[in-house]
């Protein structure tokens, strides 16, 4: 996924000399071709990342379209204050690149893991928050987000993702994409997910369907602002809507369709599938945290199980 967006950024950049890409000191094997293709749009701000943010600010303010690229928790929660000051309430041009959400970056521990952006970020106002499932929404949300003025958070797995979306062709900010219908099935459910959790996602919903439940699946790719229409939707057509998210189900994206349904009604009952409120002190791969908190394809397929049985 990150491959894809800083490629696709080294194109834009080619045809739009004010797309700056600034990083914190990481991402060189990544970066490469981008600073070496447009060298005079690129800026390594060392491991500084409120200073890299505040930067970002006034370059955006002086009309480039600003990028800023680093991993996990350090280019939001390390510079929340920067974003928050100097980007959000200023309505500045800047795209905060976050490469690691959730668990990919699970075998350094704790301090590396990006489990409360999503609920932070989308409490800035005015702040855009896109969480990419997969290569193809990234590459068409880079597309739109540099496109597009304001303060945006582009929220990335790392990579080798699966491509799941491959038949979108056009990104809306704030649009929910429909990748399969409720079969004919006695049981019928809505589920949905944002970011990289998409592909396990994606595998427990054939489970379900075997074991024969009907899944209407959907990718949130966009969390800030929420498609409002497709919950509504769904809350009035299912007896239940699953959210499935890699991060902290406490105001993150199963709390944003919570906050939907609670004012639009509806028959559905909602359950938000991700982790439960603790720092997960284990280390390892991203694929064993995820076992451990039972957010894989198995783990989410027995969630749902148990409810809907």
């Amino acid at each position: 996924m990150r491959d894809t967006v800083i490629r696709t950024l080294t194109e834009l950049g080619k045809k739009d000399r004010n797309i700056e890409l600034v990083t914190g000191d990481l991402g060189f094997g990544v970066l490469k071709n981008f600073w070496e293709t447009l060298p005079d749009q690129f800026v390594n701000a060392g491991i500084a990342e409120q200073n890299m943010t505040g930067m970002a600010a006034g370059m955006a303010l002086e009309g480039k379209k600003v990028f800023t690229y680093s991993i996990g928790n350090f280019p939001t929660l390390r510079c929340l204050e920067q974003i928050r000051n100097d980007c959000a309430y200023h309505n500045a041009n800047v795209n905060i690149i976050c490469v690691g959400g959730g668990y990919v970056y699970g075998s350094l521990g704790m301090s590396h893991h990006a489990t409360e952006d999503i609920a932070v970020l989308r409490a800035l106002p005015g702040v855009t928050v896109i969480c990419p499932g997969d290569p193809k929404e990234a590459e068409l949300a880079v597309k739109k987000i540099a496109d597009t003025d304001g303060t945006c958070y582009l929220r990335l797995g790392r990579g080798g993702e699966k491509t799941i979306n491959a038949n979108l062709k056009e990104f809306t900010i704030g649009k929910a994409y429909k990748l399969r219908d409720a079969k004919n099935l006695p049981v019928k459910t809505a589920v949905f997910s944002t970011g990289a959790i998409l592909e396990e996602t994606q595998k427990a919903c054939d489970m379900l369907e075997e074991s024969g439940i009907g899944v209407e699946q959907y990718s949130f790719p966009t969390v800030k602002p929420i498609d409002k229409e497709v919950i509504r939707d769904c809350a009035d057509r299912f007896d239940y809507i699953f959210t499935i998210e890699e991060h902290n189900i406490v105001a993150g994206f199963g709390s944003a369709v919570a906050e939907v349904m609670a004012e639009c009604g509806g028959k559905a009952k909602l359950r938000r599938i991700g982790i439960d409120d603790f720092y997960c002190v284990e280390v390892g791969s991203q694929a064993y945290l995820r076992e451990q908190v039972g957010i894989n394809a198995e783990g989410i397929t027995k969630k749902i199980k148990e409810v809907v049985a």
